[in-house]
């Protein structure tokens, strides 16, 4: 597979590293072509995307946020798994269509966003009938989501951090407020509110993810206090209890534990206090490693 040289300066995250990544990596540790750590049938996303089949995960490699804390820190850090060019990812889409996907779920897209829009429009021609979920960290640049406008169905962005402190302790991104809240925005004028279908599988629309850490419990309520101004009350949320310290969480004393019981409840009543009519929430069993998959470069093909 030949790599193309001179495709100039890197700007489409927040990062704007001017890599040319033809020939070096860069911020987040990718190259112009992605690497898919793992491609297959995935039952952990939230209920209306996993379903009963499994919602059809590709894992790229790279990301250009550096969470202490990543439970994917060994792809997320890395290049491993395999490497693909447009024609191949739109095959491999195709595939987990095939073997009974319920939706085409690009998770940590950000760095491949060139690779991705070709490989759908490849895909769409060919008979891609299924919604695509762009799995992502919420780092984004508005300009790199208005290229992907009409061929994402369904976005499914993290809103991490309000407080500039928190975002740069944790993942390195002082800005990331900045950057996320608008980004948050632009994915709501393009779909819109969550569209399910009568067997309550996502069609379409916006589910924004929160994460609560230990002893942020106030960094949850800004979030939230954020996306009730912002969006409309109907907005689909996913608060999250599933937090595991991993990769250099043992490093931060203050997140090097799982949340408890209080905190996540804590969360939840005031998300529930501000109105909002669509909440997801875990279980506490969630917290569990065991729901990380392998990233060995498995494609499943049946």
């Amino acid at each position: 597979m030949s790599i193309q040289r001179g495709h100039g300066k890197c700007v489409s995250c927040p990062r704007r590293c001017g890599a040319d990544r033809s020939v070096r990596v860069g911020a987040c540790g990718a190259g112009s072509l992605p690497y898919i750590a793992r491609a297959a049938l995935h039952m952990w996303e939230e209920p209306c995307i996993s379903g009963k089949n499994g919602s059809g995960a590709i894992f790229f490699c790279g990301c250009n946020l550096r969470c202490v804390f990543c439970q994917n820190h060994d792809i997320s850090r890395a290049e491993k798994g395999v490497r693909v060019d447009a024609q191949g990812l739109c095959d491999m889409m195709l595939n987990l269509r095939d073997i009974g996907a319920h939706n085409i779920n690009l998770v940590t897209p950000t760095p491949h966003a060139d690779v991705i829009i070709c490989a759908l429009e490849k895909a769409k021609v060919r008979g891609l009938n299924i919604p695509v979920v762009y799995n992502t960290n919420g780092y984004e640049c508005t300009d790199t989501l208005k290229r992907l406008e009409g061929l994402i169905d369904i976005y499914l962005p993290d809103m991490k951090y309000v407080s500039p402190s928190a975002a740069k302790l944790y993942s390195g991104a002082e800005d990331y407020f900045e950057y996320a809240s608008k980004a948050i925005i632009e994915m709501q004028r393009q779909v819109g509110a969550l569209v399910t279908d009568e067997n309550g599988m996502a069609k379409k629309g916006l589910i924004v993810r929160h994460l609560v850490l230990p002893c942020c419990v106030d960094e949850t309520r800004r979030v939230l206090d954020f996306i009730a101004r912002a969006l409309p009350i109907s907005t689909h949320i996913s608060l999250m209890s599933q937090y595991v310290p991993d990769g250099d969480a043992e490093k931060y004393p203050l997140i090097n534990r799982r949340i408890t019981r209080g905190e996540y409840e804590r969360a939840v009543d005031y998300c529930i206090s501000l109105g909002f009519e669509n909440v997801l929430i875990q279980e506490r069993c969630a917290a569990d490693k065991a729901f990380t998959p392998e990233f060995d470069g498995y494609i499943q093909t049946e």
